[in-house]
């Protein structure tokens, strides 16, 4: 299954090499065109060039891990966190360090030696270390360098009743979600972009989203998932086997309304299951697409993972597949209905100035609420109003 193989792929961000070439090579055969950017956001082009609305559908390639930060005399090694990680999660966990996967453990001072008021808090960062076996830093140093990472060394498996448990669920799920999607056809110019650096501040997103300049974006996620015994109603963000959940709001973005109830009129249509993400916490991607350019209308599709950023986190596999279905119909409405954009959107709107000293002019709307005349299309508006400068000279990059 490709979501074990990218699960089980390292790819810290800053590091996402290994996860790029893992789906350059799964993704070459049906493409029309692949390539990255300075950044390392991997862009796959598929459908025509031209024709239909231009869809961005997105999943970021990183994962949460560690960096070795300082070697000690004793051979042990240091390390600070890259994105969010809950030091209470870290001990004793097995690792793999820099690109060659060297296996660790992460250590502590044993429970028997540490003062009673020292178990009653959790190890900071600072206090924990990587054990790879050496005996001093000369034997350390001559396999693992300063800078170098470490990943959580946990492999897939499938568990339950049709559920897997594995590492980078976020969101390599979302990864594998848009992998099985560019091996399908579309009628529309899609590209797939899988992007470098979410963890830690939606770095690639942004100027992924000005370079492919959609009509549409689209990012696919795993989200927060605390649906275990106990947990309380306004904690369970999602549940899991109700299928893919719609962002209504996170901290970085709030979708258009038009655009979120026509993701739910087509998964109802479909009969596909879907859930509403029911939490202002966190963000993803969308929060950097939508703010591109003069504003891309952005949605999110998110998979549930139980113990998201942990060393082991768990997904429903219908979940994962209804969300292959969702966002597939989606594509299909559009192929069918490209004139569908045109509701998704506010721009061109036009208000008209009051005459001065006679009041409101006529189309003028009352109140603030309602929207005015649609204007005559102009040259220059739409997704070409958009272009920069060297676009418009005829400039163009790949």
């Amino acid at each position: 299954m490709f979501l074990r193989r990218l699960s089980e792929t390292p790819g810290p961000s800053g590091f996402e090499d290994q996860v790029r070439h893992v789906l350059s090579e799964e993704l070459r055969p049906h493409a029309r065109r692949i390539y990255t950017d300075a950044l390392g956001n991997l862009f796959v082009e598929t459908g025509p060039e031209q024709g239909g609305p231009r869809v961005m559908l997105a999943a970021h390639m990183d994962e949460v891990a560690l960096m070795i930060v300082r070697i000690d005399d004793e051979g042990t090694l240091r390390f600070r966190a890259i994105g969010g990680i809950d030091e209470r999660v870290l001990v004793s966990k097995a690792v793999r360090v820099g690109p060659a996967g060297l296996p660790g453990v992460i250590g502590s001072k044993a429970v028997h030696l540490q003062k009673p008021e020292e178990r009653k808090r959790p190890i900071a960062i600072e206090d924990l270390y990587i054990d790879i076996g050496a005996k001093d830093a000369d034997q350390a140093s001559g396999r693992v360098h300063i800078g170098d990472y470490a990943v959580f060394a946990t492999e897939y498996e499938q568990i339950g009743q049709g559920k897997a448990k594995g590492k980078a669920f976020d969101d390599r799920v979302g990864c594998a979600v848009l992998a099985e999607l560019a091996k399908r056809s579309f009628q529309l110019p899609t590209t797939f972009v899988f992007t470098v650096q979410e963890e830690i501040g939606l770095r690639g997103a942004g100027p992924a989203a000005y370079r492919v300049n959609p009509d549409l974006a689209f990012v696919i996620e795993g989200t927060l998932c605390f649906d275990v015994p106990d947990a309380r109603d306004e904690d369970s963000v999602t549940v899991q086997g109700r299928g893919p959940a719609i962002s209504l709001l996170d901290r970085a973005t709030i979708p258009p309304q038009s655009l979120i109830r026509w993701m739910a009129e087509v998964a109802d249509a479909r009969g596909i299951p879907y859930q509403w993400r029911r939490s202002g916490a966190g963000g993803n991607d969308a929060g950097a697409i939508h703010l591109t350019r003069r504003g891309i209308p952005t949605g999110a599709i998110s998979v549930p993972v139980r113990y998201i950023h942990s060393p082991a986190q768990i997904v429903d596999l219908s979940d994962y597949a209804n969300t292959i279905a969702l966002t597939e119909a989606l594509l299909r409405d559009l192929e069918n209905h490209p004139d569908r954009l045109d509701g998704l959107r506010l721009a061109n709107r036009v208000y008209p100035a009051a005459a001065p000293g006679n009041g409101p002019s006529p189309g003028v709307p009352p109140h603030p609420g309602r929207p005015g005349p649609e204007p005559p299309q102009v040259s220059g508006e739409g997704r070409e109003g958009n272009n920069t400068a060297a676009e418009e000279k005829g400039e163009k990059e790949p």
